[in-house]
């Protein structure tokens, strides 16, 4: 869908330091830093542990477990959040002492998402007394039920938004959760194992720990480069405290201070540690994590990034970063029968819906958040895409819940700026009872079950109501852009600057600039990008556009073309140059 480029006003900058490059320091400004300090991302300036609901309460719990070395299982998720948060888990808990702690992860098509009365069974069965959920369980009630029925002591660290109930466990550690009084909403599952980790240090040594188990006390901050990691691939909003964490996880990796796991998947993925930015996280080395838990079982990813050595873990990112292919192969062609779909339906940008929906028996569960996510970008709507949901082992398909049974399918939903989706599934829930199996998220995604037979009924309600809940203006797709940058700007130092002024992610976006060039050369590479050479100013620029419609590009009749662009640096063989990473073109 085209979207408007509208220019970002000028705001006062007048309270940041004047050192800056006057276009970064409005470009700070426009993101909403309001004093310097908030530039200083160093770990002094972090939100206080402290300040965490239901820290001590869990601490003493773990204490307690150290003490008498009980099983403690770390109950994790199957996405880059979950299994980064698992893997700090289990070394923190080897950095503090435990020797009888381990992971289990539910496999996504037998027993769906999070602490499930399932799992618990199977955890119980292998000699867990001690239950810690991390990117999971505020949503669990009957899985906490059950762990408590058997007898076992369960401490919830979550980040996700609570229902109206919350589970029975014995410690709760949730930024969102009612009473908590920590600055940052918007950690990460990630974020949050982190501070537990942090307090939970703090704890045991004011208990004289470490003198009693004569072992050094440990440097947690080793471990910011997993938060790093899990939090920008959560795609969870970089406030200040965010921005600090990923900031700390990026130096450490960038001096070399990372672990095998995450140095195999850089170097898998084709990057350069050294010069390691924010969006390589998101684009590059979580969907390679993210795919052990799409299309096989995501104890491999976290494997991964608890290896111990380099050789080992070499060998672990190279078969993840084939389940990735594969997993691009699977979306690609849903995605093109998706849009078969829609073509089918014959909506045009002036006829779409408000909300889409589709569901396709075929379709992969592994995968259909992903396709969300495109089918949202391409057309700016809030949309949902389903697949088959199915207790039977031997299939792809499995139910989130295994006691619902076949008649289940499973949607993953992604929406766009001024509609809340997980409120939208709750009223629809609340107004129609029984449509809903069951579902949870936030504010951008959700996932939900229903069934089967209740598809066409949801659909029209989804798209009722999304139309009811979408103002005119949140249904035009906007690029907001920094401006016009002048030819003397376009340089690789600037481009240098630009990057070090990160990290950039969720809510503090990337800048993006735009302008009209005049194309030298246009072509086709790699089946669906333009590469482009233009001209400004009787300046060159090389262009990169990604999978464009190459219906409509290349084109020779155009000379002159509007680009909205991020100033990025292209290596090439050691050499460095400017180039446009291009939005959108006109």
């Amino acid at each position: 869908m085209h979207k408007e480029i509208i220019r970002r006003e000028e705001v006062n900058d007048e309270h940041l330091p004047a050192t800056l490059h006057p276009i970064i320091r409005q470009i700070y400004a426009r993101r909403g830093v309001e004093n310097k300090e908030q530039l200083e991302l160093t770990a002094s300036h972090l939100c206080p542990v402290d300040t965490l609901l239901g820290l001590p309460q869990a601490c003493e719990i773990l204490h307690q477990a150290l003490q008498a070395q009980k099983n403690i299982t770390v109950i994790g998720d199957f996405d880059a959040d979950g299994a980064t948060s698992t893997a700090l888990m289990m070394e923190a808990l080897q950095m503090l002492g435990s020797t009888n702690h381990h992971f289990l992860v539910p496999n996504r098509f037998k027993y769906g998402y999070g602490l499930t009365p399932e799992i618990v069974d199977i955890a119980a069965a292998q000699g867990a007394q001690v239950l810690v959920t991390v990117d999971n369980g505020i949503s669990c009630i009957a899985g906490v039920k059950r762990a408590k029925a058997l007898g076992l002591q369960v401490v919830v660290t979550d980040h996700h938004l609570p229902g109206a109930e919350t589970p029975p466990a014995d410690a709760i550690v949730n930024p969102n959760q009612r009473g908590c009084n920590f600055a940052s909403k918007s950690l990460a599952g990630v974020g949050v194992a982190f501070y537990f980790m942090l307090a939970l240090r703090k704890y045991l040594r004011e208990q004289d720990w470490f003198e009693q188990q004569q072992i050094k006390e440990p440097n947690i901050a080793q471990l910011l480069d997993l938060v790093a990691l899990g939090t920008v691939a959560d795609v969870v909003s970089l406030d200040a405290n965010n921005r600090i964490l990923v900031e700390q996880g990026l130096k450490r990796i960038r001096a070399g201070a990372t672990r095998p796991g995450i140095q195999a998947l850089i170097e898998i993925a084709g990057k350069n540690q050294q010069k390691l930015v924010a969006s390589d996280f998101g684009f590059a080395l979580g969907p390679r994590i993210n795919a052990a838990g799409r299309l096989d079982d995501m104890a491999f990813g976290i494997n991964c990034l608890l290896a111990r050595d380099l050789s080992t873990a070499r060998v672990m990112a190279a078969d993840l970063d084939d389940l990735n292919k594969a997993r691009r192969e699977i979306e690609q062609g849903m995605q093109r029968e998706a849009e078969q779909v829609l073509a089918s339906l014959a909506f045009s940008e002036d006829n779409l819906p408000h909300g889409i929906s589709l569901f396709h028996g075929d379709w992969h569960q592994g995968v259909i958040g992903i396709v969300a996510g495109r089918l949202k970008e391409k057309y700016h709507r809030p949309s949902i895409v389903f697949a088959k949901a199915n207790d039977d082992d031997s299939t792809s398909f499995a139910s989130d819940d295994v006691e619902i049974g076949n008649d289940e399918i499973k949607g993953s939903a992604r929406s766009i700026p001024g509609l809340h989706i997980r409120d939208l599934l709750e009223y629809i829930d609340s107004q129609h009872p029984g449509i809903i199996l069951k579902f949870g998220g936030h504010a951008m995604a959700a996932g939900l079950s229903i069934p089967i037979s209740k598809f066409d009924k949801f659909s029209a309600l989804f798209e009722q109501y999304a139309e009811q809940w979408l103002s005119k203006e949140a249904l035009t797709g906007v690029l907001l852009s920094d401006g016009q940058l002048i030819t003397s700007d376009m340089t690789l130092g600037f481009a240098q600057q630009l990057r070090e002024a990160g990290p950039w992610g969720q809510n503090f976006p990337e800048p993006l600039f735009d302008d009209v060039f005049t194309i030298v050369q246009q072509r086709i590479v790699g089946e669906k990008h333009l590469k482009l050479v233009v001209e400004k100013d009787q300046q060159i620029f090389d262009a990169i556009a990604f999978n464009v419609d190459i219906k409509r590009w290349p084109d020779h009749q155009t000379k002159q073309v509007k680009l909205a662009y991020r100033l990025d640096i292209n290596e090439f063989r050691g050499k460095q140059s400017v180039q446009l990473m291009v939005e959108q073109l006109d």
